[in-house]
């Protein structure tokens, strides 16, 4: 089995994603998708008047702040446009693909996180009306269900709570989990870098091979939205992943090349 995160960038080649895909399920490949749209999310938001806003944990992580309103932005995208946006691409090719959030059948779930302790210029405070959490659990025996049907799950947040309720949980976190409940051979996180970067904005800084032991110790380079694929990539290799690769999204046969010894490499 491979989980392959797909990012929400706009320059990412959905064609090349859709035809690695189609590939490697005609070669017999068991295969899971996972796929964001913050990018896209973001721009609805400052269309429909609730423009993101962003805060950063005590710990140094940015994520989104996510009341009421902007979790029902976040569905709307995710669960409608680009989910569906994924489903029509990977049907049109032959695949049939079955599309869902991790608040159906309780795919992910974890505890809700109604506080948020976090850091705005230099003062502690705690947010609250917060819809986040944590993907804990992955509902594996569904996913194999509709695997052995011969469908295809392409999957996104939200998850659900403990209590039902919808929660805004990260994406590559959430594949990470996904990959650990299926013991995965590999878990592929695309998007619009070529990989981690020793020097971030500068492609030609790739680091090229990252040994599983010392995987946490690259955090350290890791900026903006890299941290969370980071710490996702070991939460995977911790639950017995194989290998995790950052790759290129942006490039022809982005799947097949990662998996050929593209990108960053945990193995």
């Amino acid at each position: 089995m491979i989980v392959i995160k797909i990012g929400g960038g706009k320059d990412l080649n959905i064609d090349a994603v859709v035809e690695d895909i189609v590939a490697l399920r005609g070669a017999g490949v068991g295969l899971l998708l996972v796929h964001g749209g913050a990018e896209t999310t973001n721009e609805v938001a400052e269309a429909l008047g609730h423009p993101p806003e962003f805060v950063t944990s005590e710990s140094g992580y940015v994520s989104r702040r996510t009341d009421r309103r902007t979790l029902e932005i976040f569905e709307m995208v995710y669960c409608g446009q680009l989910n569906k946006m994924w489903v029509e691409q990977l049907q049109t090719r032959g695949i049939n693909a079955v599309g869902l959030s991790g608040l159906d059948g309780r795919i992910f779930e974890g505890a809700r996180k109604d506080k948020l302790r976090v850091r705005i210029n230099g003062k502690r405070m705690v947010l609250r009306d917060d819809w986040t959490g944590t993907v804990e659990r992955v509902n594996a025996d569904l996913l194999r269900l509709l695997l052995d049907a011969g469908y295809l799950p392409v999957l996104t947040p939200p998850g659900a709570s403990d209590a039902g309720e919808a929660i805004n949980v990260d994406g590559d976190r959430a594949a990470a989990m996904v990959a650990a409940a299926f013991n995965a051979e590999a878990l592929v996180i695309l998007s619009n870098v070529p990989g981690l970067l020793r020097n971030f904005p500068d492609e030609s800084s790739l680091i090229a091979e990252i040994p599983k032991a010392r995987a946490d110790d690259f955090m350290q380079f890791a900026e903006g939205r890299m941290k969370k694929k980071v710490m996702g990539a070991v939460e995977a290799i911790n639950e017995g992943v194989e290998k995790v690769i950052f790759a290129d999204g942006r490039v022809d046969a982005p799947i097949r090349t990662a998996l050929s010894g593209g990108g960053t490499q945990i193995v």
